[in-house]
This record gives C-alpha cells, structure tokens and sequence, in this order.
C-alpha cells in the first residue's frame, strides 16, 4: 500500500473512533434525555482566582435553558443563561442570545463587547453545548487522537474541528465516557489565549449525567470554580421570560 493510502487508512479510522466516543458520550450522558434537555439549575459556590489566589467566593445559582437549533450553532447561542449570586442570590448576569447585562440593585448595565464575546466563545466551544446543539452542523469533524492517561484517569481523546477551524480537544472517560476535560484556543486581535475546564463529580438527574464541579484555567493559570451542591434537570417554572430584563428596571450606560 502506498504512503497515501495508508494515510487515508489512519485518517477514516481516526474519525470513526471520534465519532464513537461521541456517540458512546451523548449515551453516557443520557441518550435522548440529554439530547431533549431543556434546563438545567446548578447551584453551590462559585470561586474566582487571580495569579492562582483566590479573588472571591459567593453563592451562586447558574440557570441555562436550552433553545431549539439556530441558523448558524458556531456563531449564534442557543441557550439562555442567569448567573444570580449572593446569600440573598439578588445581583448577576443575564446572558441573552444577542446581549448580556449585569443586574444589580441599581439597574441593568450593558457587559461591555469583549466580555460578551468571550461569553459567547466559551459557550458554544463548551462540550456540552456542543453535544446539546452542534452535533449536526455542517462541517463538524470528530477525529480521535487515540487512548492516554490524563489525572490517573484512562481517557480517549478527541478533536472536535468545526467549519471555522475552531478545534476543541476532549478528553473522555475510557469507563464512564464522559467529558473530564477539554481545551482550545481563543484568539482575539491581540492574544492567544489557551483555555481549560475541567469536569468532576457527576451526577445523575432526571436521566441526564451532569456534573457537579467546573474548574476553569486560562494559560495554566486557575480563574474560575463552582462547585454545586444541587442540581436540577429539566426543572419546572423554568421559562424563557425568566430571562427578561425585569419590568421596569433601571438601564444604566455600558462601561468605557
């Protein structure tokens, strides 16, 4: 066989085991309850770091609803999302599909374009969303870098390379097939910038595997933790005008 032809070989073979670890995944995760999933309500603590030290800690209820598919998945979001913090869970951040505002007992403040921005990268580069709604989007490539050890865990580790040629590798659990860790690159006009989350600590809900601590880190350097200690799947009362800004509520001028 040619050089060519045994390429070829490598190449079909690499992409039927990336297809195979997802749909080994998107079962683990619960098969089509977890492909029909509308909501999901996390809630616990959430920690932020700079340079490695802990630059704050709250409480915090993170509500995502998720929307039927959209024209374009790899650039328009398909998901609602409150992050509301606090003992009294009374300031945050509203993430809607075209803007996002902090609230706060002043008013609704505009999150400046480079935030939303990262929002909307991390977001629809995050596996879960990625299984939720891209799965079948137009250019979607799954391509196996084959079997490692990752955190003394066995792992199959995948390539997920869109239209864009935006790639996120994700590391998936060799027993429980599920997601343990992922990493990509986001570039803006000045910095590359090498992302991680982390994922432990499952849990099943309603039929759908989620897990319960998130560790991000941002050029090896730890930014973000939650760790919930209740999860919700599916829950009731969760509608789209629970992401509204409320009635009536001051709109204060964005950042500079």
């Amino acid at each position: 066989m040619s050089a060519f032809g045994f390429v070829s070989v490598r190449a079909d073979s690499a992409q039927e085991r990336g297809k195979r670890a997802i749909e080994d995944c998107v079962d683990a995760m619960g098969g089509s309850k977890f492909l029909s999933l509308d909501n999901v309500v996390e809630s616990g603590r959430a920690y932020s770091f700079y340079r490695e030290r802990l630059n704050g800690l709250t409480i915090a209820r993170i509500t995502r609803r998720f929307l039927n598919k959209v024209e374009d998945p790899s650039k328009d979001l398909a998901v609602l999302e409150r992050d509301d913090f606090g003992k009294k869970l009374d300031y945050g951040v509203l993430f809607q599909p075209d803007d996002a505002y902090e609230i706060t007992f002043r008013g609704a403040r505009p999150l400046t374009s480079d935030r939303f921005e990262r929002y909307k990268r991390t977001t629809i580069s995050d596996i879960f969303y990625i299984l939720r709604e891209r799965l079948h989007e137009p250019g979607l490539i799954f391509e196996s870098r084959g079997s490692d050890v990752w955190d003394n865990n066995p792992v199959e580790i995948v390539d997920i390379t869109d239209s864009q040629n935006q790639v996120i590798t994700v590391y998936f659990h060799k027993t429980t097939k599920l997601p343990v860790r992922e990493t990509w690159v986001r570039r803006d006009a000045k910095d590359r910038n090498d992302e991680e989350t982390i994922y432990m600590k499952y849990r099943e809900v309603n039929g759908v595997q989620w897990p319960m601590t998130l560790q991000r880190s941002r050029n090896g350097e730890k930014i973000y933790e939650m760790f919930a200690d209740e999860l919700q799947v599916n829950a009731p009362k969760i509608s789209t005008q629970m992401f509204d800004l409320p009635s009536g509520i001051k709109k204060l001028k964005p950042d500079q």
